[in-house]
């Protein structure tokens, strides 16, 4: 019986987000924090990996939120074609 209750403060933009990709998935929010939880408890530990980003990544991540140093292609193709695959 779920009689417990969960409560988080969060962005609200982050929770729209991840709401959106749940819902494509067919789970709600609630299912895919039990989910976790769950996985948390088999696993005794938290379900994936957790890193810090070195500055490289860091940089990319800024510049591509700035739109900056992006390259774009018709297709993935074209894509694979630019990368010598």
């Amino acid at each position: 019986m779920k009689t417990a209750t969960v409560r988080a403060r969060i962005e609200p933009q982050l929770k729209y987000d991840a709401e959106q990709v749940l819902m494509s998935l067919g789970f709600s929010f609630s299912e895919a924090i039990e989910i976790f939880l769950r996985q948390v408890k088999l696993n005794r530990a938290i379900p994936f990996e957790i890193r810090v980003p070195n500055d490289v990544t860091l940089k990319t991540f800024e510049d591509t939120d700035k739109g900056k140093n992006l390259t774009r292609h018709k297709s993935p193709k074209a894509m694979f074609e630019a990368l010598g695959r």
